[in-house]
Order: structure tokens, then C-alpha cells, then sequence
């Protein structure tokens, strides 16, 4: 299959050397049939589920990136009947859509400019006629054959004649050039790649060695042009994986650098695709200014697209914590920040139940755990990478990381959101970054404050102690975890806690908790222990024992 995808790319590499490096060669015959294109129509494409995604077992190869799942509801959409031909593109040449910064992306843009482009790539003007360049040979420009673009051009030319037409016209979704499929392809498995006897448009290599006219393959009732084969067809999705996406350690490397957000995916295959190229579910994508033998088709939607990328965090502390709160259990310890606030909650009065705040709170699961129990959740951490992770996950309903293996193996992880069955309760928790030590007014009047590994990472912990107390409404209560591991880093040791002794006598943390606290509080229940794990590599782990402390505000 590798090679396979080299077979293609280096036929696009062969139509951009010149011909005097080139040999004809009669195995690789061209279409013979020209003449003017079809005019264009606007086509509807009912409302439809659209399900992506393969599952194992599968009965053909398949590269990691279209394994998982994906269900969307397709809104009802037009779309063009044929690809747009040489002819249709023209148009857009003649008006100067290559010097109309209007019409094009910044990228776009800076792309025209840095190379110069005045029409498309495999086009020339003699002076006298446009030619066209083939795989093998150069000749009279063959205006029913698709127009081979990069994304950049594609996406200029919808945008002209969006203009032109006073419509809303755009590139298709990866979830709309599923659905053409779905609407137009038969339903019978034979009429599908790899159970078709012949294939049912250019591609495959069994119609021709180069593109031929827009509407010679027609598919389903409405007779659209090309749904698969002819030329790739440019969406504006940019590719990522599927829920579930895992990548393949035998070749680990081939989806993950595309997901970057600039890398767009192509559908639908072009004369020379095979084996998995030429199926549903392939999904190759390249960066926009690359060409290949690639067109496009526009639609008109009521629906814009809205481009939601999630990039992979790729920090290892960072990822290291996102693992803690939402990867895998090790050792059989359960999830610690879910684990401590089902610890909580049984000594919470239902009625002290509508405001909490979740201070340290990392990026976020125990922000999320106190949400399916408070009206409201305040959930506060010192670093703004760590919130940022947690507002991206409340935002998108993902997050992505890599995490370590070994040396600079990595594992790529993700979660979704949805997996805590949370609903419309993910509302309720507001992140936000801030200093527990310096905490703005609007921080007031909690029911809960849970301050989870905390302690023993403030500069000042006694002063924060004192200060959160006012925080918290009578009657209502403050939970404390710690593995009360005080370093000078954190803390100058005349702010330690516990750790040390005075006149001879071992001092804890615990003890100048209640020493603390006991002026205002009074404890619910004993202290207890709660362990938790932190994955550092796939061998290594820190393996560590909190001590949890309830407390009641009295007065």
C-alpha cells in the first residue's frame, strides 16, 4: 500500500518535469475525448447520519488514521454535478481571481505571492491557445477535463463565484463527500471497492492513464459527475483522528504529523489510485499548497463549516496530568481526583450543596466530579497551561496528548468529555487561572472548597489557610488533600506546615491543621488515605499516599 501511494505521487512528480525528460510509453494511454465541458447544475443532497470510521476486524488494509468512529448529522446540502472543469475554471482566470487578494485565505495568499501563479499548474499558454500538460505529453487544453488545483486555488474560486452567483458556495465537509457517496452510490456490496468487477469511474488505472471529461462517469439518479475517481476532490476539513484513534506501531509516524490543522484531506481518488486509495473510507491529506491530481466540487449549505482543531499536548508534565485525571488506572489504584470527591460528598449536607470551589484544580477532573453535585464550580489553578487543557476539553469535548514510552517513544492518548456522562452539568464549571494564595473577592461564599495537592506547594500555606476560611459560608466545609512532601522549591521551610521539629518534638502537617483550623472548624471525620499514581513512562510510575481531611466551618 506504501508503494501504491507512491505509485500516485510520483506520477504527479512526472507531470511537473519537462518533456524532454519524458518517454512516451503506450501502456500508459491517455483519454482520447475532449470537446466543451457540461454546464454545471446545483444538485440537492437529502439530510442524512453519516457514519465514519473502520472497525476491526476489516476485510482490507487500512492505514491507523480511518480506524475509530465518527457519527454526524449531515444537514441537507446542494452540491455541483460535475467537478469544475478547465472550462468553468477559466473564468476565473479571465477575471483575474489570481490578483484579487479578496477572493484568497492569508495562506492562500501568501502562497500566490511567493510563487507568482497566474493559472493553474499544469496549464500553458503558448501565446496562441492553452495546452495542457499529461503524464506524457503536452496538448490543446482539454476544457471537459477537471481542473487540477491546489486547496488555495480551489478555495479562491468558490469564493469568486460565491460573488458571482450571490450564493454561498464552498468546498465540501469529509462528512459531506460521504454522504454524496452514500446518496449516490448502489447499496449493493459488488458496486464497492474491492468487490466491484469493473470500477465504476476513472480510477483504479482501468479507464485511462489521465483524466478524462467531467461528466463521461455518472453516479446514481440524479447522474452526478465523478463521485469517486477522475481526479482527488479538495475538502475543507482538515484531518485528525476518529474517536478511538490509535496509532499503528509499525509505521507510527504516517497519520500523526498531519494533525496539525494544515493539512487538508482529499476524497474520492483520481485515475491512478489503487488498492487502498480507490476505497470509501481512505482519508489522505496534504498540506494546501501541494498539488496532486486533485480538483474539487463546490456546495451551497445554510451550514458553515466550523474548523475545530485539537492539536496533541505534547508537554510531559502537562500530558503526565492529563493521564493522571483522565487516562488509564494503574495498579489497580482508582482515578484519585474522582476517588476524592466520592470520598467527600457522603459527609456533605444536601442542603450545603449549590456553590464549590475547586482550588489546584490541574486540568480539571475534579472540577468535573464536583459538577454532578453543585449548582456552580469555581475550579482555580496557578497555571495557565493546565487550565487551558481543562477549557479545552469543557469546549470541545476532547483532549489529545502524547505520552511517554520510553525515550522519545510516545503513545498518543485522548478522552472525551462525554465519557463522564456529566451532560448539561459540564456548565456549570467555570475554570479560570489564579494564585490560592492571592484569590480575587469574587471567590466567596462556598458551600465546598476542596483543595487537592495543594498544601505543600504554596509559598505561603498558613496565610492561605486563614484566608479561605473566610471564604466558606457557616456550617459548610473544606476538604484537604496532601502527601505533605514539603521542598524549599516550593515552600521557604519557615512556611512548612509539618516536617520539622520544634523544642525536640516532631511537628505534622496535620497537627498545625488542627491548630489552624481548629479555631473555626471542627473535623467531620478521621483523616484518611487516599493513593494515587502518577505515570511517568510506561516503566516507570510515582506511586504515593494522600491524606484526606474534612472540615466543618462552626463559626
Amino acid at each position: 500500500e506504501h508503494e501504491r501511494i507512491h505509485l500516485e505521487t510520483s506520477s504527479v512528480l512526472s507531470r511537473q518535469l519537462d518533456l524532454t525528460h519524458i518517454r512516451a510509453n503506450d501502456d500508459w494511454p491517455r483519454c482520447q475525448e475532449t470537446g466543451p465541458a457540461p454546464e454545471n447544475r446545483l444538485l440537492t443532497v437529502t439530510e442524512a447520519v453519516v457514519k465514519q470510521g473502520r472497525s476491526l476486524p476489516s476485510e482490507t488494509y487500512g492505514w491507523d488514521n480511518e480506524y475509530g468512529h465518527q457519527s454526524s448529522q449531515v444537514p441537507e446540502f446542494q452540491a455541483a454535478q460535475f467537478l469544475v472543469s478547465n472550462q468553468q475554471f477559466l473564468a476565473f482566470v479571465e477575471a483575474d481571481g489570481y490578483h484579487d487578494s479578496a477572493f484568497w485565505c492569508e495562506e492562500g495568499w501568501q502562497w500566490r505571492q511567493f510563487t507568482k501563479a497566474q493559472h493553474p499548474s499544469f496549464w500553458r499558454h503558448d501565446g496562441q491557445q492553452w495546452l495542457y500538460r499529461s503524464l506524457m505529453e503536452e496538448f490543446p487544453m482539454p476544457w471537459s477535463w477537471p481542473v487540477d488545483v491546489n486547496y488555495h486555488e480551489a478555495k479562491a474560486f468558490c469564493r469568486w463565484l460565491s460573488r458571482e452567483q450571490e450564493q454561498n458556495l464552498r468546498l465540501p465537509t469529509e462528512a459531506e463527500w460521504q454522504r454524496l457517496y452514500q446518496h449516490t452510490m448502489p447499496r449493493e456490496e459488488s458496486g464497492h471497492y474491492p468487490h466491484w468487477q469493473k470500477a465504476p469511474g476513472n480510477i483504479d488505472l482501468q479507464q485511462y492513464a489521465s483524466a478524462c471529461p467531467v461528466d463521461k462517469n455518472r453516479f446514481g439518479e440524479q447522474q452526478f459527475g465523478d463521485v469517486i475517481g477522475n481526479v482527488w476532490q479538495w475538502t475543507e476539513t482538515a484531518i485528525d483522528g476518529f474517536r478511538g484513534f490509535k496509532v499503528h506501531p509499525v509505521y507510527d509516524d504516517f497519520s500523526v504529523p498531519t494533525f496539525d490543522g494544515r493539512h487538508n484531506l482529499m476524497k474520492g481518488g483520481s485515475f491512478i489510485s489503487t488498492g487502498n486509495e480507490a476505497h470509501r473510507d481512505s482519508r489522505y491529506a496534504f498540506r494546501r499548497h501541494f498539488f496532486q491530481h486533485a480538483g474539487f466540487r463546490y456546495v451551497h449549505s445554510d451550514h458553515d463549516v466550523k474548523q475545530q482543531f485539537n492539536s496533541y499536548e505534547t508537554d510531559e508534565l502537562i500530558a503526565q496530568y492529563l493521564e493522571f485525571h483522565y487516562g488509564d488506572e494503574y495498579f489497580k489504584v482508582p482515578n484519585f481526583p474522582k476517588a476524592c470527591i466520592d470520598f467527600i460528598m457522603p459527609h456533605i449536607k444536601e442542603t450545603a450543596r449549590h456553590r464549590a470551589l475547586d482550588l489546584g484544580c490541574a486540568v480539571g477532573r475534579s472540577g468535573f466530579e464536583l459538577a454532578r453535585y453543585f449548582d456552580h464550580v469555581d475550579a482555580v489553578d496557578f497555571s495557565a497551561r493546565f487550565i487551558q487543557n481543562a477549557i479545552k476539553l469543557a469546549e470541545h469535548g476532547e483532549v489529545k496528548y502524547l505520552i511517554t514510552d520510553e525515550g522519545e517513544l510516545q503513545s498518543l492518548k485522548s478522552f472525551q468529555l462525554s465519557d463522564l456522562a456529566l451532560g448539561d452539568r459540564v456548565k456549570r464549571v467555570h475554570f479560570t487561572q489564579g494564585d490560592a494564595c492571592n484569590l480575587k473577592a469574587k471567590y466567596n461564599h462556598y458551600d465546598l472548597v476542596f483543595a487537592g495537592n495543594l498544601i505543600d506547594r504554596l509559598y505561603q500555606p498558613e496565610a492561605f489557610l486563614r484566608d479561605i476560611m473566610t471564604r466558606i459560608n457557616t456550617g459548610c466545609y473544606l476538604a484537604i488533600t496532601s502527601p505533605y512532601t514539603w521542598l524549599e522549591e516550593f515552600t521557604e521551610r519557615e512556611h512548612w506546615l509539618g516536617g520539622y521539629k520544634e523544642h525536640g518534638e516532631n511537628v505534622t502537617t496535620l497537627d498545625s491543621l488542627q491548630r489552624i483550623l481548629g479555631e473555626q472548624f471542627e473535623p467531620v471525620c478521621d483523616p484518611a488515605d487516599i493513593p494515587f499514581v502518577i505515570r511517568e513512562t510506561a516503566r516507570k510510575h510515582q506511586h504515593t499516599i494522600a491524606q484526606i481531611t474534612i472540615w466543618r466551618k462552626t463559626h
